[in-house]
């Protein structure tokens, strides 16, 4: 298997992409984040994305303990975004899953990013979001790839 060599350009282009990536995201969140904290948003996304999962399994996904996977998890409920039910499998744990408010609360927090993003973009120059709409098949494809 030929290893790929890792010129100083890759490495120049790796900073910068790395870099308007975090400020782009630090940007779209202090913008939408609403009344949750980032916590609370990862782990709604965990449950939405994995479906309906224990809370040691939350704790995994979030690199969290399992104490605070377990307050996560009571302020998540607390506010009515994610419901917790009974494993058929193992009666002694619960599942937990998004409930339909939490549903509303991701679409919403996405619509008002991508809004934030398409008032951003409506001063960019035709040329200038063609040149990015061509550039979005590599940073999509940056995305799903995994090292190694």
């Amino acid at each position: 298997m030929t290893v790929p060599v890792v010129t100083r350009t890759h490495a120049e282009v790796a900073t910068r992409l790395r870099i308007v990536i975090a400020r782009l995201n630090r940007q779209l969140r202090t913008e939408t984040v609403g009344t949750l904290t980032l916590s609370q948003w990862s782990a709604l996304v965990a449950v939405e994305t994995a479906g309906p999962m224990r809370i040691g399994d939350l704790a995994e996904h979030e690199h969290v303990s399992p104490p605070t996977a377990t307050r996560l998890v009571a302020s998540l409920e607390d506010a009515g975004l994610v419901s917790r039910a009974v494993d058929d499998d193992d009666r002694r744990s619960a599942l937990i899953a998004l409930a339909e408010p939490g549903r509303r609360a991701l679409a919403d927090v996405r619509r008002k990013r991508t809004e934030a993003l398409t008032a951003r973009l409506a001063g960019w120059t035709d040329d200038d979001l063609d040149r990015l709409t061509e550039a979005l098949p590599l940073l999509e494809r940056l995305a799903v790839a995994r090292p190694g």
